[in-house]
């Protein structure tokens, strides 16, 4: 539907263009003046800001993110048939959206976090394509319970559980990391000794 929004501005703006260049002296009088305003400078400006949120909203997509080669592995981890790995018992049980399961564990639950997310992902495409990219990739500072806690505080099953019911300050706190335990993530290197679930998309 945003995509249709953002053609129909396109074309409205090409054909009010078109017929500018048809007959320019419409220019003279005032409603002229303002038709050409309208073609020349605010539906570029709208289909400009459309496109962009278009865009940036796709941009949160896990189809998005394993567009880059290098992340294909971290895609592939997703499907390891084994409930110890969190990214892939979390992705495999709906635990989060599979159509965002990137963005969703990625993005800081700060104030300022869908915009960190989004600039973080506009310079890994920076490196992608104009940089080399690293041997190993790693996240910029360690994960932060935080980003845990903001979907499993309060759910029943973290709360009345032990050890988390035990050591929940230690957790909040960041005093103990949640990685301590759960320590399994995006296991890459040893993808070929993994046996994978056959879910959707694998």
């Amino acid at each position: 539907m945003a995509n249709y929004a953002v053609a129909t501005v396109i074309v409205l703006s090409i054909i009010l263009i078109g017929w500018l260049l048809i007959r320019p002296s419409m220019t003279v009088a005032r409603e002229g003046k303002i038709v050409a305003f309208v073609a020349l400078f605010i539906l570029p400006i709208v289909a400009t800001v459309l496109g962009a949120s278009i865009h940036l909203e796709n941009s949160t997509s896990t189809q998005f993110c394993l567009s880059c080669h290098i992340m294909g592995t971290h895609g592939k981890s997703l499907y390891i048939d084994d409930p110890a790995y969190v990214p892939a018992a979390h992705f495999q049980n709906n635990r989060i959206p599979r159509d965002h399961a990137c963005y969703t564990c990625h993005t800081d639950y700060t104030m300022f976090g869908d915009v960190n997310a989004k600039l973080r992902g506009l310079k890994h495409l920076y490196v992608n394509y104009f940089k080399t990219t690293p041997a190993k990739l790693a996240l910029y500072e360690p994960y932060k319970n935080r980003e845990c806690l903001h979907c499993h505080r309060n759910a029943r099953s973290f709360e009345e559980t032990s050890p988390h019911s035990d050591m929940k300050e230690q957790l909040v706190s960041d005093e103990m990391s949640c990685m301590t335990c759960h320590n399994k993530i995006h296991d890459e290197a040893n993808l070929t000794k993994q046996k994978f679930w056959e879910g959707p998309g694998s």
